[in-house]
């Protein structure tokens, strides 16, 4: 791909910020086979992409209740307490998202996440995300990751042709289907791989000692 991105499109979770349904439940259930059982048998991550799909939780949760009526308490804490779920930044994603917008790069983001639980986490992180130009949520549109539809309409709305955005996600299918379309795609393994590999696309992502970036925008 000859093109050289000049917007940057961040996946959110696992990416921007960790997230993982263990960081709740360990606050629930003591650590140890029974919190291993629910996670793997009951609240289960096919379960809630329902919510990333568009589902709402009280239509979930009514239906794994009723499958599974002794953990009702544990599966109705899933809506409320869904924030305990994310429980701070990936390490150095929120430097490169200030040094990317301070050199004036365009920001975006793709995000597989309810929309219910949406807008008090975007609320809650109101000060990295208002340095976004727009974000694109799956349950807010019905349509997921990797669906090439998800990716088409959201560089359409970002007024952008796919080479001219790099996308960054940590899930391997996320990423072939942004490549399927044209978009210059990085796998996301931690911050130490991905700014050279950012930089090589031409983009600021690394500062030297004095803080002056290290390649032009």
């Amino acid at each position: 791909m000859s093109t050289r991105p000049e917007a940057v499109i961040f996946d959110i979770g696992r990416v921007l910020y960790d997230w993982d349904p263990r960081f709740l439940y360990e606050r629930l259930i003591p650590r140890g086979p029974a919190l291993d059982a629910f996670l793997r048998d009951v609240l289960t991550h096919d379960w809630h992409f329902q919510h990333d799909a568009g589902r709402d939780f009280a239509e979930t949760s009514a239906e794994l209740i009723a499958l599974h009526p002794h953990q009702a308490d544990l599966i109705a804490a899933w809506g409320p307490r869904f924030l305990e779920s994310i429980p701070g930044p990936i390490p150095g994603m929120v430097e490169l998202v200030e040094r990317l917008d301070a050199a004036g790069v365009p920001l975006f983001a793709i995000t597989n996440f309810s929309h219910e639980f949406w807008p008090p986490f975007r609320a809650q992180e109101a000060a990295l995300f208002d340095r976004f130009r727009d974000i694109v949520v799956s349950g807010a549109e019905k349509l997921v990751k990797p669906d090439a539809a998800i990716y088409r309409l959201a560089l359409d709305r970002f007024g952008l042709r796919a080479e001219e955005a790099v996308f960054i996600d940590d899930n391997a299918a996320n990423i072939a289907g942004a490549a399927a379309i044209g978009l210059h795609a990085i796998h996301f393994t931690g911050i130490d791989d991905l700014l050279p590999r950012l930089d090589a696309l031409g983009l600021p992502a690394s500062t030297n000692a004095d803080g002056r970036h290290t390649i032009d925008a």
